[in-house]
């Protein structure tokens, strides 16, 4: 099975981002699992001008946002059905620009500078940072941002494990590989790379049911 696949069954099992958020915007940035919940896009630290990449954008709801800013908005995904439902949402959104592809080979091909690098539960989660972390910094300019969330890791279970996308039942699941961390040793990841400041934390759940926390990173170029 390829990653592709698994990437184009996701996204018809994903729901379609609300109309707008619980304060009536029609584009938001949201880092967690939760609606309406956490931090925003000022932890990108950009403004007007400013260039920026979404590794793994599935349906671009939170690179329409970043568009909005006035900022040059690229996002990449390798499921052409992703982006399909991407175009067909937020094609009419100034400065937002999508792309088919892999996000190491994409940034190796570039010679564009970037401001700020981002995933949400995106291609930082399903690459390996051994990989992916160079080409970024490669690319992110001096004091440029690199901020990524995803679920924390299951305790004891670290570094590449299988993640599974479920089909129908009679269907085996399709598996992609992520790379699951502790917090404290993304800051070491990072550090190795030669990434500074770097800072990771899990932001609480939401008061209800759901007890999962988001791990949210952020370091610089």
């Amino acid at each position: 099975m390829t990653d592709t696949k698994a990437w184009d069954t996701y996204s018809q099992q994903k729901p379609e981002r609300r109309p707008t958020n619980a304060a009536g915007e029609t584009t938001w940035f949201n880092w967690t699992q939760y609606p309406d919940h956490g931090p925003g896009a000022e932890v990108l630290g950009v403004g007007p001008g400013a260039s920026v990449l979404e590794l793994g954008c599935g349906k671009a709801g939170n690179l329409a946002h970043v568009a909005t800013l006035g900022v040059r908005a690229v996002g990449i995904d390798m499921s052409l059905a992703q982006l399909k439902a991407a175009e067909a949402r937020w094609g009419d959104v100034d400065g937002m620009v999508l792309r088919h592809g892999d996000a190491v080979q994409l940034l190796a091909d570039t010679a564009e500078d970037l401001d700020a690098v981002y995933s949400v539960f995106g291609a930082l989660w399903f690459t390996d940072p051994d990989d992916l972390l160079p080409v970024i910094r490669k690319r992110l300019r001096p004091g440029g941002v690199l901020a990524f969330s995803q679920r924390p890791p299951v305790e004891g279970c670290y570094g590449c494990q299988a993640s599974y996308i479920n089909r129908s039942e009679d269907e085996d699941p399709l598996v992609v590989k992520r790379w699951d961390y502790e917090p404290e040793r993304w800051v070491e990841i990072l550090a190795e790379h030669g990434f500074a400041a770097a800072s990771a934390r899990v932001l609480p759940a939401p008061p209800g049911p759901r007890k999962v926390g988001t791990l949210l990173v952020r370091t610089h170029g």
